[in-house]
């Protein structure tokens, strides 16, 4: 999280990086630009949301910084907040103006890298607000497809899937090779999974 000395957001990226919400709050109403970027292209929101600094995170969206600004990676607060499942900054993102279409630089919504993870509350999150369950990234791979393959196949994992089939999410579509999420789940043993995505009408 380090902020270039001559950009003029350097404050600001100081304060969050000390977690100092007071002088992020004396910044903001100094007038610091707000989505002033370091060197890796972050803005403040986004170096606030890499350590999932909620408080600091609410400040800055509340007075105008923008969710959906993405840095030299394609990480936008709104994407990291989703994929790291901190859940409170991802609210926040959601109601002041989250680009649901948005993609990270592997073509994927913040559905996919949530459901990999493990995040359940997170992956329920999205889909409620209207994330698309069936996007496919640029690895051909789904939620769904990623909850069986790069999950553990535990209770979380088992619960997205459920989430996933519950929200709609088609069983029989399958990778780039012709896999399907069922074929992969009876491979690795995962028969909870297995259960799910049959009761759910997938075919192998």
């Amino acid at each position: 999280m380090t902020a270039s000395a001559q950009t003029p957001s350097a404050p600001l990226f100081a304060a969050v990086e000390q977690n100092d919400e007071a002088t992020v709050a004396k910044l903001i109403a100094e007038g610091v630009a707000i989505d002033g970027r370091n060197a890796d292209g972050e803005t403040a929101l986004l170096a606030a949301t890499h350590e999932n600094r909620a408080g600091i995170a609410r400040q800055l969206i509340l007075a105008g910084a923008d969710v959906n600004a993405k840095d030299r990676i394609q990480d936008s607060p709104y994407l990291y907040a989703g994929a790291r499942g901190h859940l409170e900054i991802l609210k926040l993102t959601l109601t002041h103006g989250a680009d649901l279409k948005s993609t990270n630089r592997y073509g994927g919504t913040a559905l996919i890298p949530a459901a990999e993870r493990g995040h359940v509350d997170t992956v329920r999150t999205l889909i409620d607000a209207g994330v698309a369950v069936d996007h496919v990234n640029n690895l051909g791979w789904t939620a769904l497809l990623e909850a069986v393959l790069l999950g553990d196949g535990g209770e979380r994992h088992v619960a997205i899937v459920g989430i996933l089939l519950d929200a709609g999410a088609d069983p029989s579509l399958p990778d780039r090779e012709g896999v399907t999420p069922l074929r992969h789940a009876r491979q690795r043993g995962f028969q909870p999974m297995v259960e799910l995505l049959t009761k759910a009408g997938g075919r192998e």
